[in-house]
């Protein structure tokens, strides 16, 4: 779905300037969007395998819940509307633990240039996997992943079949999710 987006500059501020999320990744704009880590107080981490339609990483394993953030939308209510459209889960914004804000810029072509600004947060999974309900559009399967795998594929470039982001990314994801068990 085409959506409008807030275009950022290269430092994540906003420029006044709006445009279609289309244009942001045909001309490589800057935009902003929402990363939701979940995981469990036993130390699994629930990926997604994304969309085979999907444009960019079609097929690949990526964070729980992604999205961009509409023009002028608070970036929780996003992250909350996200999460309800992607696993049907209802969260609170108490719920929600940010952790950061990462730059990312991965070209995928001369007409699809992905530059965003992850608002990424935590939440802890409080029910079980099979009470989830992916978006058939979206997302293709759900799966909980141990920590302590994860982080070994990270540690050792182990990563084939997850989306490429910079192994400092998924590095600070996992110190995180540890430092909450």
């Amino acid at each position: 779905m085409d959506e409008l987006v807030d275009i950022l500059d290269e430092n994540g501020k906003l420029t006044g300037k709006t445009c279609l999320k289309s244009e942001a990744h045909r001309k490589g704009y800057f935009h902003p969007t929402i990363h939701v880590w979940f995981y469990t107080s036993d130390g699994k981490v629930l990926f997604q395998k994304r969309g085979a339609n999907k444009d960019t990483f079609p097929g690949l394993w990526d964070v729980s819940v992604a999205g961009h953030i509409g023009a002028g939308e608070d970036v929780i209510e996003a992250a909350i509307r996200e999460v309800e459209e992607e696993i049907s889960l209802v969260i609170k914004p108490k719920d929600l633990e940010k952790i950061g804000c990462f730059k990312s810029v991965h070209e995928h072509s001369k007409v699809l240039v992905d530059k965003e600004f992850h608002h990424t947060f935590l939440c802890e999974m409080k029910i079980p996997l099979p009470k989830l309900i992916k978006q058939e559009s979206e997302v293709d399967a759900l799966e909980l992943i141990d920590l302590t795998t994860f982080k070994f594929n990270v540690e050792h470039n182990q990563l084939a079949g997850f989306v490429p982001n910079d192994s400092g990314y998924y590095t600070k994801i996992i110190e995180e999710i540890s430092q909450r068990l």
